[in-house]
């Protein structure tokens, strides 16, 4: 090139052609206005997210969904002039001589296609959607930061070229930041007081809704179309919603027949009584929210199984629509709002409907919040419900405890609050979706990862538990039993533990059973124990309709093939032996009568109550002879039979009173033995997987846990083979053993003995026993240490398996009883202030149990 030329000569026809033209001045016109717009919402949908991350709280409002989709459509709209101009503006100055200014605009160019991209990948279309959370937070970050790096890139392109005035820009900047302000901090403010004023309301129960527990946030009803939106829900979370309409929780209504048998005897009873059927709301908070919470459940007329709203079940929105557990009493102590929904969720037009998808899609994040609460997650959630306290005005007679999953959850070792368990899990299970609800593969909208093994999932909506009769009366498909049928399976263990000579319970014990089985005498008498031990359930055994549930040992002796003696068979119509032993609870009424109809409004006192804690056991004694004309092996089967209704209440409910129960019996367990008669050498069987120290350990727990005052010697020594074993359960539990038999001394030394073993017991255990002991010889300062230590959880190994002891409120009653008592050893005027001091911390304990 001849650098002697005049200027005009070097210039390509490029350098001619005006960088911004009359079209692309008009062009950048409305980019500047599309940008402008662009700024003060996004100024305002940041100052949203902002708010919420500071305040915990919610402001997604209906305005704020409204500017969401504002913030669409003009992103939307601005991409095609965007890259217009900035293709156009790339063409006419790249050969500009100031190659500053190319160079910031270059960069102000990819940085805008960037920002539109990242805000592109995160719509989330019908025909494309970027699922992957990381991916997601990635684009978002991305989308967030590249407006910033614009303007200042916008900034450096303007200042390498010819002067522009930026007052215009800071002037809307700033009238932006006043819009913003006059939006956002009412909002604040008006959810903050009423929060302040929904806490305020949560201790009045005694509205429209009374004696159930329940309330709404404005003690108004609800629109029962509200309630009943699973096909809504079925859009996005397809899985769930099939798994949801086989569950226990569709069927809970006037749809199931049970349980509208026993729900239409209580109407029946309080419209009688009473003149009204609202003693029944005691059912309906968690049974029929539809209804209940629409008015409809107070017509005495109300109950057609065919009627829409007795159908419904607890609904998707039953659940998710619930803002607040008010208390921990049960009996459907929460609070219900009509839940908020995205602008177009209840249009008629296909369009606007498809908008309303396309926004709920592109901003989950509000109807998360809205429908997925951190209560959602809590163990407290599940037990408003599964708790249950019979009131008076139901019954006519006195506050009585009903069913009562969350305080034996609660107080277990498998939740990890409990700190007297007989057992602990590797680690704790915060919540009940941990065993109810176990994830399932699903490539529903809604599903995330997890656990960390790189499938989606969601959580199990068909609850999988014991109601293995529903399935069965719906002729649901087979899948749904087995679901059931697989949980209960090995949910408890039976071990043929020891044989006694003679009979009785003083009788010599050949035990461990296996791997040495002795020799059965002819004609002798013989006492067999059966030890059951709860494995996995994270609460009593069986609870729920603990009256109702049929749970029972079937024993069968053999000798060769014929039997010669059984429990707990089946008869013909499907009735079980009613001298079998049942793990269930048997209630009476006043009249002495057993509760056989789940007839809750009669219930007086319970005869007896078989069911076992988490991590626990029962001992079962089965008599029998062996024959004396007998001389092959003898053996003996022992099942754990588990059904869902037993035939009287299965007659009652299907008004049949001949009708045969066939619903499905499940075999939790079973173990088997098999014993030589006398005339041959011992037998031997294979050795049990169960360690030989816990075997006995089982087996003295459930005597240290039979009524009255239980089989204390025999658990005595049982224990005591435990700690022969090296084990230092054994010498804790033989302090529990001597503390219920009062022996403190023997309690104090066998702690001690227990502290000394290696591996060494669990600490907390060994601060809960030997504090109760300090408490009855009156060293009430150590015990008081012991009970503090607990409540702190001072100790390593519990903090690293999760557990947490400050919620177990039968050491925050030792303590406040243990600080009362302390208490009265200040006399005098001259300990007024400690004596005072005492009782206020004795308070202020009692009370964090009623909370």
């Amino acid at each position: 090139m001849d650098k002697n030329r005049p200027p005009d000569a070097r210039r390509s026809p490029a350098n001619h052609r005006a960088v911004i033209g009359p079209r692309l001045r008009r062009l950048l016109a409305l980019l500047f206005l599309l940008a402008g717009l662009l700024f003060a919402n996004s100024l305002y949908l940041l100052a949203v997210r902002a708010a919420e991350a500071v305040s915990g709280e919610l402001y997604q409002e209906y305005f704020y969904q409204l500017m969401f989709l504002l913030h669409l459509a003009v992103g939307l709209l601005i991409l095609l002039p965007a890259v217009v101009f900035g293709a156009l503006h790339l063409r006419n100055a790249w050969r500009r001589p100031n190659f500053r200014a190319v160079r910031a605009g270059l960069a102000l160019f990819l940085t805008i296609l960037l920002l539109l991209i990242s805000g592109l990948v995160l719509v989330r279309f019908d025909f494309f959607s970027i699922r992957d959370p990381l991916l997601r937070d990635l684009f978002f970050w991305i989308h967030v930061i590249t407006p910033l790096m614009a303007i200042w890139l916008f900034v450096l392109h303007r200042l390498a070229g010819r002067n522009l005035s930026f007052r215009p820009g800071v002037a809307w900047a700033a009238v932006a930041v006043v819009l913003v302000a006059v939006s956002v901090l009412p909002q604040v403010l008006k959810k903050n007081t009423d929060a302040a004023g929904a806490a305020s309301a949560a201790a009045d129960v005694s509205g429209r809704f009374f004696p159930s527990l329940a309330r709404t946030s404005d003690d108004e009803y609800l629109s029962a179309g509200l309630l009943m939106m699973d096909g809504y829900c079925q859009e996005c979370h397809a899985d769930v919603h099939e798994r949801w309409q086989q569950s226990a929780h569709r069927f809970s209504s006037f749809n199931n027949p049970a349980y509208r048998f026993a729900v239409m005897n209580s109407r029946k009873l309080g419209v009688e009584r009473d003149g009204d059927t609202h003693a029944s709301r005691f059912c309906a908070g968690c049974h029929d929210p539809v209804p209940f919470f629409s008015g409809a459940f107070d017509d005495p007329s109300f109950g057609d199984p065919e009627d829409p709203l007795s159908s419904a079940g607890i609904t998707c929105t039953a659940c998710h629509a619930i803002t607040r557990i008010d208390s921990p009493r049960g009996n459907a102590d929460f609070t219900i709002e009509a839940p908020r929904h995205y602008p177009f969720t209840f249009s008629g037009n296909t369009f606007l409907q498809w908008l309303n998808r396309q926004l709920l899609k592109a901003k989950p994040e509000f109807h998360k919040k809205t429908f997925l609460k951190p209560l959602h997650r809590e163990p407290g959630f599940c037990g408003s419900c599964h708790k249950v306290h019979i009131p008076p005005e139901l019954n006519g007679y006195k506050w009585l405890r009903g069913q009562n999953h969350q305080d034996s959850y609660h107080l277990s070792g498998v939740s990890g609050h409990g700190a007297s368990s007989f057992y602990y899990p590797a680690s704790a299970v915060h919540n009940c979706a941990g065993c109810h609800m176990p994830l399932e593969p699903s490539d529903d909208f809604g599903a995330a990862h997890f656990d960390g093994s790189g499938r989606l999932t969601v959580h199990d909506h068909l609850f999988p538990g014991a109601n293995t009769a529903l399935p069965h009366l719906r002729n649901a498909p087979e899948w749904v039993n087995r679901a059931h049928v697989d949980f209960l399976r090995e949910a408890l263990r039976v071990d043929i533990f020891g044989l006694r000579t003679g009979g009785t319970i003083e009788g010599p014990l050949a035990a461990p059973l296996r791997p040495g089985v002795p020799r059965l005498e002819p004609g002798r008498h013989y006492l067999l124990d059966t030890v059951l031990r709860t494995l996995k359930p994270g609460h009593l055994f069986t609870e729920g309709t603990a009256d109702s549930n049929e749970v029972w040992l079937e024993v069968t002796v053999r000798s060769g093939d014929e039997i010669i003696g059984r429990s707990g068979h089946l008869d013909h119509d499907g009735q079980v032996d009613p001298w079998s032993h049942f793990l269930n609870v048997y209630l009476l009424d006043r009249d002495g009568e057993r509760i056989d109809r789940r007839n809750v409004e009669d219930i007086f006192t319970p005869l007896y109550n078989h069911q076992i804690p988490p991590g626990a056991a029962d001992v079962v004694h089965f008599a029998f002879t062996a024959p004396p004309d007998r001389t092959a092996p003898i053996s003996v089967e022992v099942k754990l039979n588990y059904r869902k209704f037993d035939t009287v209440f299965l007659r009652h409910f299907l008004d049949d009173p001949t009708a045969v129960n066939d619903l499905p019996v499940t075999v939790i367990a079973r173990d088997e033995i098999t014993f030589d008669m006398a005339g041959g050498t011992a037998g031997q069987a294979a050795e049990t997987d169960i360690p030989a120290w816990e075997r006995w350990n089982d087996y003295g727990i459930g005597l240290l846990r039979k009524a009255q005052r239980g089989e204390l010697r025999q658990a005595e020594y049982a224990f005591r083979r435990v700690e022969d074993l090296g084990r230092a359960d054994g010498p804790l539990n033989l302090a529990r053993v001597y503390l219920r038999e009062g022996r403190l001394e023997d309690a104090a030394q066998a702690l001690e003995r227990a502290s000394a073993f290696d591996p060494a017991p669990l600490p907390w255990l060994l601060h809960w026993l030997t504090g109760r002991v300090n408490q009855q010889n009156g060293e009430l300062d150590e015990a008081i240490a012991n009970y503090r230590h607990i409540l702190n959880t001072d100790f390593e190994v519990a903090r690293q398996r999760g557990f947490d002891f400050g919620e177990d409120f039968r050491v925050i009653n030792r303590l406040g009883q243990a600080l009362f008592e302390r208490s009265k050893f200040e006399r005098g005027a001259q300990s007024q202030e400690a004596r005072d001091a005492f009782l206020r911390e004795a308070r202020d304990r009692f009370m964090d149990t009623l909370e």
